[in-house]
């Protein structure tokens, strides 16, 4: 049996014809095979509940990253009386992006700018805000959640809102929009809060236009997309005005200790979020891997929101896999382990200087993952500030991260001259 679903696609990227060459012919791909898509099917292929009519992408999606596709006014977004529409100008986004193989999707998401003249120096800054996990179901989407103020992230970016930046959210491929979520993949990611920044300088509120210049920030899963947009830029946006990048608790390794860490865990969750969203971006069939009782998760799974954690806490790999083996065991090896491999952090040079935080005491991504990564870019002569943190686990990084990263975007819109101490480590 192949590992692979039959309707895999023509590959773009050497690994992608790697692992294509281990399943027979493919056919052409549609429209149904890409999340993001109009008419999109999940990796399961279980229906997803309606979703709001402006989450639905149209037939034909714009070729060029960062087009607005449409846009709404997003009222009751900041407080349950709208009091604060009168100071910021809040707009719901779909914008064009592409998956990791290239392929036009529409992504959805959020833009918010204070109303407020900008005083500082240049054009107000935009801050392409990577969420951290919200989970896997449509309506875990940010842009959604902020409207039912569920979203945990409000409490970061209104810091952000407060210095008079605007920030830009982006949902990430499938999350909103059809299709399953393509969680941990990197380039997917990264492009998507790439071009959250070009459709933000799109949108036509007052004062944001190509010339803004542009801050990425984000934790956890956050952290993974703007550090893969950082890597990302010079190649595939190299025209926006990056200044810096700040980001916390970057799941940089999944080869590392993350998946044991996770695997039997309170978060176990998010084990199984990444097994979907790699799945679903690398054609692979859960059957090839899953037993009954994990194919029959996953449905779950895919509609999963990080509110209701509990419901999949505890699960260990082992007991959903054909041999019995944790999952991890498999992704060590080929062909699943070229995956890991293809979406590891580090590996590229960020075009911007970072600022990099991690807990010491983190439960969910190790410390040493954040180390190495620190290390990986200073081997590439990247500018590098990494940041420990005392504060434990992996939740009680966030906070700290912002204050640090709210100090950072301020030193690098004033234009002061970035400083790393790889030197010192």
């Amino acid at each position: 049996m192949s590992i692979f679903t039959p309707r895999s696609v023509v590959a773009t990227s050497a690994l992608t014809a790697a692992l294509l060459a281990l399943a027979p012919a493919a056919a052409t791909a549609d429209e149904h095979d890409i999340p993001g898509t109009a008419g999109a099917a999940t990796l399961t292929g279980t229906p997803e509940p309606p979703r709001p009519a402006f989450y639905e992408p149209p037939a034909e999606i714009p070729t060029t990253p960062g087009t607005i596709i449409r846009q709404e006014k997003a009222d009751n977004v900041l407080d349950p009386l709208d009091v604060t529409s009168a100071s910021f100008d809040a707009r719901r986004v779909m914008y064009a992006s592409q998956d990791r193989e290239g392929r036009p999707i529409a992504v959805t998401g959020f833009v918010v700018s204070p109303r407020a003249t900008w005083l500082g120096k240049g054009p107000r800054p935009i801050i392409s805000f990577s969420v951290g996990t919200q989970g896997m179901g449509d309506s875990c989407a940010p842009s959604r959640q902020l409207r039912d103020f569920t979203e945990y992230e409000i409490l970061a970016f209104k810091g952000l809102l407060l210095r008079g930046y605007a920030v830009a959210l982006t949902d990430y491929q499938g999350l909103g929009t059809p299709g399953s979520h393509t969680y941990m993949v990197r380039a997917a990611q990264g492009q998507a809060v790439l071009d959250m920044a070009r459709a933000a300088q799109r949108v036509g509120v007052r004062g944001l236009s190509a010339a803004n210049p542009i801050g990425l920030m984000g934790y956890s899963q956050g952290g993974g997309g703007a550090a893969a947009a950082a890597e990302l830029a010079s190649s595939y946006a190299p025209e926006l005005d990056i200044k810096g990048t700040a980001v916390g608790a970057v799941p940089a390794d999944l080869s590392s200790a993350v998946p044991r860490k996770l695997d039997g865990s309170l978060y176990s969750a998010f084990e199984l979020y990444a097994i979907v969203g790699l799945f679903q971006g690398y054609h692979v069939d859960p059957a090839a891997f899953l037993n009954a009782r994990g194919l029959a998760v996953l449905p779950k799974v895919e509609q999963s929101c990080t509110q209701k954690l509990a419901d999949l806490a505890f699960v260990r790999t082992s007991t959903l896999t054909k041999d019995g083996r944790p999952m991890h065991d498999s992704f060590a090896e080929e062909p699943l382990r070229s995956i890991l491999t293809d979406n590891r952090i580090g590996n590229r040079k960020p075009s911007s200087p970072v600022l990099l935080t991690h807990s010491m005491a983190d439960d969910v991504i190790p410390f040493s993952v954040g180390k190495q990564l620190a290390k990986d870019w200073c081997a590439k002569d990247a500018t590098v500030w990494f940041q420990p943190l005392v504060t434990p686990t992996h939740v009680g990084g966030a906070l700290p991260t912002a204050t640090y990263a709210g100090t950072f975007f301020e030193a690098r819109f004033r234009g002061d001259k970035a400083t790393g101490n790889c030197a010192v480590r």
